[in-house]
C-alpha cells in the first residue's frame, strides 16, 4: 500500500466505513497533505466503496477541501456582502499587490495561496481574513500586509 493508501485506511478505520465518513476521512486527508490528490480520492472512493464521481463531488463542493496543491500558508478571504461592504476588496488588492499573486495564484516561493471564502462566520467583525486556522477580524490593507509578513517570517 501506498503512504496516501496507508492514511485512507487508518482514517476510515477511526471514522467508519459509511457514507456519514466521507467528510471527515477527506478532511483528515487534507490535514495530513494539504490538499486531496486525484490518487487519495479515488482510494477514499475505494475504502467506502463510493464511486470516484461521488468523493470528487463532494471534494470539488466543499471551499476547505483542496483538489489542487496550495501553498504553506493559506490565506481566505471573506467575500460576503458584509465583508464587501466593510472594504475586503482593498484587503485583497493590497495582499495580491503584496505577493503578485490575484486570487487563486500560489506565490512563487509556495508560501501563500490566496483564496477567497463565501463565508468565515465572522460577519459582525468584517472584514475577515483567515490564514490556515486562524482567524483574523476587523482587518484593513495595512493590517493584512502585517500579518502575512509576520507568518513569511515563520515559515523560513
Amino acid at each position: 500500500m501506498t503512504t496516501i493508501e496507508v492514511l485512507i485506511h487508518d482514517l476510515v478505520e477511526k471514522h467508519g466505513k459509511n457514507r456519514n465518513a466521507l467528510m471527515p476521512v477527506l478532511q483528515g486527508v487534507v490535514a495530513c497533505e494539504k490538499f486531496l490528490s486525484e490518487e487519495a480520492m479515488i482510494a477514499v472512493a475505494r475504502e467506502l466503496d463510493l464511486s470516484a464521481a461521488d468523493v470528487y463531488g463532494t471534494a470539488s463542493f466543499y471551499t476547505f477541501l483542496d483538489t489542487k496543491p496550495r501553498g504553506k500558508n493559506i490565506i481566505r478571504v471573506c467575500k460576503t456582502i458584509s465583508c464587501h461592504m466593510q472594504g475586503k476588496d482593498a484587503i485583497i488588492k493590497a495582499i495580491e499587490s503584496h505577493l503578485m499573486v490575484k486570487v487563486g495564484e500560489t506565490s512563487p516561493d509556495k508560501k501563500f495561496t490566496l483564496l477567497s471564502a463565501n463565508c468565515l462566520g465572522w460577519c459582525h467583525k468584517g472584514p475577515v481574513m483567515l490564514i490556515n486556522d486562524e482567524v483574523f477580524p476587523s482587518v484593513t490593507p495595512e493590517k493584512a500586509i502585517e500579518i502575512i509578513e509576520n507568518f513569511a517570517k515563520k515559515t523560513i
